[in-house]
């Protein structure tokens, strides 16, 4: 097996109505995409699982992993391919209760070590440091140095997660510094030339990342 490199990881803007599956779509025919974080807030079960039907088929369709954001419950009636667990929603032991072994489990982090050891020993599969950077997206209560991910990649081999603020324009760092995947909302959502080509620079700054790393 060879190392893939740092790889994308999508997450969604809060509202997936509208032409969105169009756009999830065009972003991730211009991958490959690791990952899609199906990210929406205050409206029942029912219309998550409404609003989530088609953007599951997409990922489904490019071998992207559908990731449901904050609940065991909505992730185990929608089948997904696991779960993105907040420090306040739910113990990793209890998602692969639920969910099952094959459940991909990520833990937010923030800037801590001590929690990111402890998501592992919890069985998580991956943990998530930030936010690196200002984010238009979510308000960040913790600022992340990219010398945490450095540590952690050096020290562990669950993956890590990069998340917060991140562009094509700051991407490069956090490559460099170990991160294992780039999760990214606004910086593909809101890229002024539209998805596709976020998509393609970000791989490009992977790809030319690797291309050192060889050389």
């Amino acid at each position: 097996m060879t190392d893939p490199g740092c790889q994308l990881y999508l997450i969604s803007p809060l509202d997936v109505s509208g032409d969105f599956p169009d756009r999830l779509r065009a972003a991730i025919e211009a991958g490959p995409v690791a990952a899609f974080q199906f990210r929406v807030k205050d409206i029942d079960q029912h219309a998550a699982a409404r609003l989530a039907a088609p953007l599951q088929a997409i990922c489904a369709e490019h071998d992207c992993a559908f990731i449901v954001n904050d609940s065991i419950s909505l992730a185990k009636r929608l089948g997904a391919d696991g779960v993105h667990l907040g420090q306040g929603d739910g113990d990793p032991r209890e998602a692969r209760d639920v969910l099952g072994r094959d459940a991909q489990i990520g833990v937010t982090c923030h800037n801590s070590r001590h929690l990111a050891l402890e998501a592992g020993e919890a069985g998580a599969d991956y943990v998530a440091f930030g936010a690196f950077f200002p984010s238009e997206t979510k308000q960040a209560k913790y600022q992340a140095e990219p010398e945490i991910l450095n540590w952690w990649s050096s020290m562990m081999e669950l993956p890590c997660v990069a998340i917060g603020g991140i562009t094509t324009a700051n991407a490069a760092s956090l490559v460099e510094a170990g991160a294992d995947f780039l999760a990214v909302s606004g910086g593909v959502w809101n890229h002024p030339d539209g998805p596709q080509s976020a998509v393609r620079e970000f791989l490009a700054i992977m790809a030319e990342h690797r291309s050192a790393d060889a050389g």
